[in-house]
């Protein structure tokens, strides 16, 4: 007999919040933080899972919030807004869902134009230019003030993109160009295809090209190199007409089929155009970490999977029952015989995600990362990210933090580098104690994850975990 065991004793309070929003709240520093962490780590995530006497049943359903850590010499503050999308306003003034979500269909629920999702823009953001935009899955992104982090409007690159614009919560930006680039899924049965953007650094869309799939995927990242871009396309199918032929929720319409095999796409990052589309297994990738070139090879870094995440999204806050492993995987590639030649595979199988990395080398080799894992991955039972990870790539080995029993992470790790230092810096990390019902941020010595967090930023009011982040130095 399998007895199920909870490995997330208390998990449902970071579920169950009643958000407070707050602007440039104080907070409570214990440890040291370093004098060069002087900036702001921006989060993005679903902050509230419930309108009126609906609750949300997948972790992809909450309504979008950013938050900001501002830290300087006299200290930290703290702020969050939820994001005023069209989803949100109207379901404000109304008092009560009127959106279908992404695992979450109601009597009488509406989709945006009657064939899609009205976005919650709850995946990710990021400061741009002047601004700080807020990105959702499969629908335009949101200009927020990146200081009250209020929210200004829709953002459509001075209107070269509109309503029913393919566009993911995923861009890739070259901090050394100010190019933005990013992509969107069209989901067409018979003629599925990527649509790829390149924005210059004044926003002008320099191409968009489409790309031809082999099967209409779901697609939720993709990675930058200095002359390519590189998609592994896993065979998790997404058929969008369910939506509207059945009522089904976009969980619900997705299928994952491994005898399809997965594919990896590269294309040139100067034209868009692709170069190759080779056979890459049968695994599930949800983020690609970083990618560059290196001895006349492509080298591809990513976090594989056996099969799919979004369904151990569900039911909230029951997350990660069955999850499989996932280990952190290299792929070295030969673009002149279009084949993967070798995969180098990191001795870390606990279900990471949220991998993170030094972004000015977005593109270039590097040689360490950072993300969330979940000690109980392979054993029956809900269970939450609880251990801080890096990969040294190099030297193939890992080094981790054990969080206290019953305190979850949450985001994208935020790594900031000691100006002038070749390999020294800070990692942020939010976490939820559920035993106090109590949030705060955790700084590291990035390379020394082991003796645990040197400073502790606790939150006059706790929030919910949430998903992925960026920083802008001041």
């Amino acid at each position: 007999m399998v007895v199920v065991l909870d490995h997330a004793p208390l998990l449902e309070r970071a579920f169950t919040l009643d958000v407070v929003e707050q602007s440039a709240a104080a907070t409570e520093t214990t440890g040291t933080i370093p004098p060069f962490l002087r900036g702001t780590a921006y989060f993005n995530g679903p902050a509230r899972f419930s309108r009126g006497e609906l609750n949300y049943r997948h972790w992809l359903d909450g309504d979008g919030m950013v938050a900001a850590l501002t830290v300087g010499a006299d200290g930290a503050s703290f702020s969050n807004r939820f994001v005023r999308s069209a989803k949100f306003v109207r379901e404000e003034a109304e008092g009560r869902a009127v959106f279908r979500t992404f695992g979450t269909t109601f009597e009488g629920d509406e989709l945006k134009r009657g064939i899609g999702l009205e976005s919650p823009v709850n995946v990710s953001v990021y400061p741009h230019g002047d601004t700080l935009i807020a990105f959702g899955e499969q629908g335009l992104p949101w200009e927020l003030d990146p200081i009250t982090l209020d929210t200004r409007a829709v953002f459509t690159f001075g209107g070269q993109l509109n309503e029913i614009t393919p566009f993911s919560a995923h861009p890739k930006i070259d901090y050394h160009t100010g190019e933005l680039f990013n992509f969107g899924v069209s989901f067409a049965p018979n003629n599925p295809s990527l649509n790829l953007f390149r924005f210059a650094a004044d926003d002008r869309l320099v191409y968009r090209r489409r790309l031809p799939l082999p099967y209409p995927a779901s697609i939720h990242d993709f990675a930058l190199s200095v002359r390519h871009i590189v998609f592994f396309i896993s065979p998790l199918l997404l058929d969008m007409g369910a939506l509207v032929r059945t009522g089904s929720t976009l969980m619900d319409a997705l299928s994952w089929e491994p005898e399809r095999g997965a594919r990896l796409v590269v294309a040139s990052r100067e034209t868009g155009e692709m170069l190759a589309s080779m056979d890459a297994g049968v695994g599930h990738c949800l983020h690609l970490v970083n990618a560059f070139e290196q001895n006349g090879q492509l080298v591809v870094d990513i976090v594989e999977y056996e099969r799919p995440l979004y369904d151990e999204y569900q039911v909230v806050p029951d997350l990660f029952s069955t999850v499989s492993p996932g280990v952190p995987t290299r792929m070295l590639v030969d673009l002149d015989s279009g084949a993967i030649v070798e995969r180098r595979r990191i001795d870390y199988n606990c279900a990471p995600d949220f991998p993170a990395h030094r972004t000015d080398l977005t593109g270039l080799p590097y040689d360490s990362m950072w993300m969330l894992g979940i000690s109980a991955a392979g054993r029956p039972g809900r269970k939450f990210f609880d251990q801080m990870v890096r990969v040294d790539w190099n030297a193939e080995r890992v080094d981790l933090w054990q969080a206290p029993r019953a305190t979850y992470l949450g985001g994208e790790p935020v790594f900031v580098p000691e100006p002038g230092a070749e390999r020294s810096g800070a990692v942020i990390c939010q976490t939820f104690d559920a035993g106090t019902g109590t949030s705060s941020f955790v700084v590291f010595d990035a390379f020394q994850l082991g003796r645990g967090p040197i400073a502790t930023v606790r939150l006059a009011s706790p929030i919910p975990l949430l998903f992925h982040s960026s920083y802008l130095p001041r």
